[in-house]
């Protein structure tokens, strides 16, 4: 069965296909609000989506009711969409000839199926790599430059990410829809390459524009994207103007967030930084000290 909808199949070839899931690997729709922003910076074009109804159990991932202009009731599925862009003439050399994009929403079901449809899409359309952009929460504080990593099995673009400073990340365990991406493309012979922006796991306000600036900065700069910033670089500066006004009316969050700036800035000189169930268990005890404060002033 052909998963896959082509409203209009672009008639030229791409080098590179960026992509980001919403969900798991989507930490304060950091990634997800990157590619979007880009999209529309860009003007991308829709040209193709995945038809979800294979693909979700829709009691987990329920489709959203909404009501148009004339006051009739529609039903939004989850998205999967690719779209186009190709740079106006005259193409120079500091800029992309063109490049795809795809914003999805990360499967219940039929993982397997779901890459193989991107992944071939991708090879048909002559993609050399795929990008995926991802958002983790991480103990890191706010108040420190956004920690990235990433790697890619194309070398030019693992040289970049290095010399950005941007590492590899350590991480085994329970993984998410990029991870069977990658194996796919990878696979079918394309390159593949991953940049994680980490988020602050205490905050919980969405999209997280501070990560998505630089997410969006990094991987324009890497793939020659003429992405104008301007407007995404204020909401960062005004996303972080509205975290540390919210942390200083919160003497107990501010006393954690210097605990964790200690911790974070001694983890720079080669200090072990906490095991990751050492860092949910402190994360877990600080909310239901949280919650219990919120419920004592309540009464």
């Amino acid at each position: 069965m052909n998963h896959l909808i082509v409203h209009q199949k672009p008639e030229t070839k791409f080098d590179h296909l960026i992509v980001a899931f919403a969900g798991w690997p989507d930490a304060g729709e950091s990634a997800t609000s990157t590619v979007k922003y880009m999209v529309r910076q860009l003007e991308a074009t829709k040209f193709a989506e995945i038809d979800p109804e294979e693909f979700y159990d829709f009691s987990q991932e329920r489709p959203r009711s909404y009501r148009t202009r004339d006051g009739r009731r529609r039903v939004r599925w989850p998205a999967n969409e690719f779209y186009t862009w190709r740079a106006p003439r005259p193409v120079t050399e500091e800029t992309a000839k063109g490049a795809l994009f795809f914003i999805g929403v990360e499967p219940n079901l039929k993982w397997r199926t779901f890459s193989e449809t991107i992944a071939n899409l991708a090879l048909d359309l002559g993609v050399k790599t795929v990008v995926h952009l991802g958002a983790l929460l991480d103990a890191v504080p706010h108040t420190r430059q956004v920690k990235l990593t990433g790697s890619s099995t194309q070398p030019l673009l693992q040289e970049a990410l290095q010399s950005s400073n941007i590492g590899t990340s350590n991480y085994q365990g329970p993984t998410g829809i990029s991870t069977a991406v990658m194996d796919m493309c990878t696979r079918k012979g394309m390159s593949y390459a991953s940049l994680w922006g980490h988020t602050s796991h205490y905050l919980q306000a969405a999209p997280n524009y501070r990560v998505c600036y630089t997410l969006a900065e990094h991987i324009s700069r890497v793939l020659k994207l003429p992405v104008n910033l301007k407007e995404l670089r204020s909401a960062a500066e005004n996303f972080d103007r509205e975290v540390v006004q919210a942390i200083e009316k919160d003497e107990q969050l501010a006393s954690y967030v210097r605990k964790l700036e200690d911790r974070y800035d001694e983890s720079v000189v080669d200090s072990p930084m906490p095991e990751p169930a050492d860092v949910v268990l402190e994360l877990e005890q600080f909310l239901r000290a949280e919650q219990r404060r919120n419920m004592g002033g309540a009464g």
